[in-house]
């Protein structure tokens, strides 16, 4: 594929990044990663390959592994290795090429490490901790990835410290949120050129990821059904309109199926042995085990490709259900994923994660909170993007809300 395609789409990002644009213009002279090697484990596609290329702008050598074998574009892969940056990654690997290429980032024996689902970080640990020996320190963008690192953690063998990018408030609140919420929808609609309006839609978690792809489905008309195992988030949905149930008790009742929990065979054999014909089946969780694929293969044996991105099983009764993006994250599988004001963000945060880890080196391994001055700054550098002003505290206000006394 013609990289220059890749180009305009990152020229179109870039255009939207202003905090990440104004971390350039405030860093570019003090170079402050010069020296250092930072790999990078991210869907590849226009907003990290701005991001890659802001860092080697800011002084480093970057290799960059796609974290998804359906989320890499191929141009832009392409236009980002014409910068410089080393890419391993291509549309439609195996899982065995994705590994290699996951390998291949890992033998430039990085100082600094952005991952997505602790895939890198992983593979440091349990495969080639030999290549781990320059890390001064990782950031992780995913509740899943955070999932993994925390176990590793718990087991005493996090051989380096790792921020908590995920769990920043200019993270979760936006791109969990916000950005799963669009993205997912945009993924599906351009995957199956369906209305949402009148459908029952099924989501199967309702962390801040379940909280946006709820809410966007709303928006668009449907009536929404909830599964959760936690008892809080079970009564977030139902304060926020939703009907809460079983994933036994939804399955024969919904038209579209969205699971967004981290956990595996959350839409199992059981659930599609009863589904209405012609259900639809969408994953946004970090990884293609939230619906069993496994199940879907040994109830129908095999499927046949209807539309990009749509795989349709026909049960032995006949009836149809239909898997969107491979059971992959659907909102990069069949779309961009999120939006690049969304990601802007995120990406800020990563930024500055890595800046700090690099100014305090030597940080005992554990998985670190992202400071609240880092936090807030990415807030109110998006806001200065926008143009939106804020109120100031008084001193007056300030004592006040500082002092124990009425």
């Amino acid at each position: 594929m013609d990289s220059a395609s890749g180009r305009k789409k990152i020229e179109w990002v870039r255009a939207h990044m202003p905090v990440l644009n104004t971390l350039r213009d405030e860093l570019i002279d003090k170079a402050p990663f010069r020296g250092m090697r930072i790999a990078i484990c991210l869907h590849l596609e226009a907003k990290t390959a701005y991001l890659a290329m802001l860092l080697a702008d800011l002084g480093a050598e970057v290799a960059i592994a796609g974290s998804n074998p359906l989320s890499t574009q191929d141009d832009v892969a392409r236009a980002l290795a014409e910068t410089g940056v080393e890419v391993h990654s291509h549309h439609g690997s195996t899982d065995e090429e994705y590994r290699a290429y996951v390998e291949a980032v890992a033998e430039t024996r990085p100082h600094l490490i952005i991952d997505d689902g602790g895939d890198l970080i992983g593979l440091l640990h349990d495969g080639r901790p030999e290549l781990a020996e320059d890390v001064i320190g990782g950031a992780e963008e995913t509740t899943t990835g955070l999932m993994r690192l925390r176990a590793l953690s718990a087991e005493g063998r996090l051989s380096f410290p790792v921020m908590a990018v995920n769990d920043a408030l200019s993270k979760y609140l936006f791109d969990n949120r916000y950005g799963t919420g669009q993205s997912v929808w945009d993924g599906i609609v351009r995957a199956t050129n369906l209305v949402v309006a009148g459908k029952h839609v099924v989501v199967a978690g309702y962390g801040w990821c379940g909280k946006g792809v709820a809410l966007r489905a709303r928006g668009m008309g449907a009536r929404v059904t909830v599964t959760e195992v936690d008892p809080v988030a079970a009564n977030e949905a139902i304060m926020d309109g939703c009907r809460v149930t079983t994933m036994d008790e939804a399955a024969p009742e919904g038209d579209l199926f969205v699971t967004v929990t981290g956990c595996r065979d959350v839409v199992a054999r059981r659930h599609m042995e009863v589904m209405k014909d012609g259900a639809i089946l969408a994953n946004a969780g970090h990884f293609d085990v939230e619906v069993s694929v496994a199940d879907l293969d040994q109830l129908c044996g095999g499927y046949d490709v209807v539309r990009d991105g749509i795989r349709r099983y026909t049960r032995p009764d006949g009836g149809r259900l239909y898997l969107l993006g491979e059971g992959r994250l659907v909102n990069l599988a069949c779309a961009d994923g999120h939006p690049a004001e969304i990601m802007d963000m995120s990406f800020a945060l990563q930024l500055l994660a890595l800046k700090y880890l690099k100014d305090n080196p030597g940080l005992p391994p554990a998985v670190y909170p992202v400071g609240d001055d880092i936090d807030r700054r990415v807030a109110s550098l998006r806001l200065q993007g926008l143009g939106v002003p804020l109120d100031a505290l008084t001193p007056e206000q300030a004592d006040y809300l500082s002092s124990w006394k009425m």
